[in-house]
């Protein structure tokens, strides 16, 4: 049940009627105008930031990104199977976890430039695991968590670059939506499964791993350049706000 549950968190709800033509956010802003019909649309989760990006480019993949996709999902099943004080204290650990979200972004922007795509990905990801590592020795408040996130939003917004949006459409494989869903709700699963071993600190700073940002970004770097990576990185770090008045309610 659980996995099933967590697959129609994530999943999409339907697809474009009509499949418009790929367009970069350079050329039409967030949509097309006047060039092709648009038809209603309803999609949910990861399988939506996907059809998002394709459809507005990487800032919107990247602000939608950084929405709590997976972290909601493992927050609702750690107050169902483990009590709400267990949830409660995950989502401090969270917020702090979103903190080295930000790192992540500021890591892979500032070596994008020079180094290639998986050179790149190593180095976010390690900056990620050792903020994790760091962030885990304290024992932290939810205003303290706040605090700091909110802080190095505001930092690293200031001093990693902006980017320019490509006007190369990004192509990115027929099995990569399907994967995104697969390894978004395997990853729920998983840290619900083992968050009573790892306890609720250290399970609320994993749950944002960047799954979603890994893929994203990648792919942006790898088919459009540094610049337009850049946007979808600071679209993650932009929609951060969001994944934080989430996280403080919870």
């Amino acid at each position: 049940r659980r996995a099933l549950l967590a697959a129609s968190l994530l999943a999409p709800g339907a697809a474009w009627a009509q499949k418009p033509p790929q367009r970069s956010l350079t050329e039409t802003g967030w949509y097309a105008k006047g060039k092709t019909k648009e038809r209603p649309v309803r999609f949910t989760g990861t399988g939506g930031v996907a059809l998002a990006g394709r459809r507005w480019g990487p800032l919107v993949s990247g602000l939608l990104i950084g929405l709590p996709l997976t972290t909601g999902p493992v927050s609702f099943f750690l107050a169902v199977e483990q009590g709400t004080a267990f949830a409660t204290q995950a989502a401090v650990g969270g917020l702090l976890g979103q903190v080295s979200i930000c790192l992540f972004c500021l890591a892979y922007s500032r070596s994008a430039p020079r180094l290639s795509w998986p050179l790149s990905t190593l180095c976010a990801s390690l900056a990620f695991l050792l903020s994790t590592a760091l962030l885990n020795l304290g024992h932290w408040t939810i205003w303290a968590a706040l605090a700091l996130l909110l802080l190095a939003i505001g930092s690293i917004l200031r001093i990693m670059p902006k980017g320019m949006p490509s006007a190369i459409a990004l192509k990115p494989p027929r099995w990569d939506l399907p994967a995104r869903m697969l390894v978004a709700t395997g990853f729920v699963l998983v840290i619900t499964a083992v968050a009573n071993q790892l306890g609720p600190q250290l399970s609320g700073l994993i749950a944002p791993f960047p799954v979603f940002g890994l893929v994203f970004a990648a792919f942006a770097h790898a088919q459009q350049g540094s610049e337009a990576c850049a946007v979808v990185l600071r679209g993650i770090v932009l929609g951060s706000g969001a994944y934080t008045a989430f996280f403080a309610i919870v």
